[in-house]
């Protein structure tokens, strides 16, 4: 993801798409298909996953998805008409519009996953390489914890094998700080 990708690109995704996948709308195929008779809207037009944290963005679910059969979303509005998304893109074609296809297997076709962008409004807790980071470090913190007591204990029952009370004593208070 995280790349430009061009409107050839995204004509060829929409056509497949358009010819293997059924709306639960109508409208949805003359809608996409109005993207591809336009090169302009075209170059606007960004695939996401979780449109809904873009300013103007539009959900469609096909048939074998249990998601919302069609939204869109811009700033505080939102609608299922596709109508109104229709002409709020035709007449605002300079704006970017983000994209959501929600479809069975959705992450298995190689097509899609080809033409899906990073979305730049996601949050950052819901961003994957965050989400990544947060995990990998405290997966490593515990790690580094765990050998770091089991060293402790393994030097505590040095101590107590030698009788050694006070380094047993200064070890065992360093373990209490775990």
């Amino acid at each position: 993801m995280n790349h430009s990708t061009s409107i050839a690109e995204k004509k060829d995704f929409l056509k497949w798409f358009l010819k293997n996948h059924r709306f639960h709308k109508r409208e949805c195929v003359w809608l996409l298909n109005y993207f591809i008779s336009d090169n302009h809207v075209m170059e606007n037009l960004h695939f996401v996953e979780h449109a809904e944290y873009c300013p103007k963005a539009i959900i469609l679910s096909t048939v074998c998805s249990n998601e919302v059969p069609f939204r869109f979303l811009k700033e505080n509005i939102v609608t299922s008409d596709v109508e109104k998304s229709f002409h709020d893109i035709r007449l605002n074609p300079d704006e970017k519009v983000y994209i959501q296809l929600n479809f069975k297997y959705a992450y298995q076709h190689t097509q899609y996953r080809l033409i899906l962008d990073d979305n730049p409004y996601l949050p950052e807790s819901l961003q994957p390489n965050k989400q990544f980071a947060f995990w990998t470090d405290f997966i490593v913190d515990e790690a580094i914890i765990s050998f770091k007591q089991q060293q402790l204990l393994k030097r505590i029952d040095e101590a107590l094998d030698t009788n050694d009370k006070e380094t047993f004593l200064a070890l065992t208070k360093e373990l209490k700080k775990f």
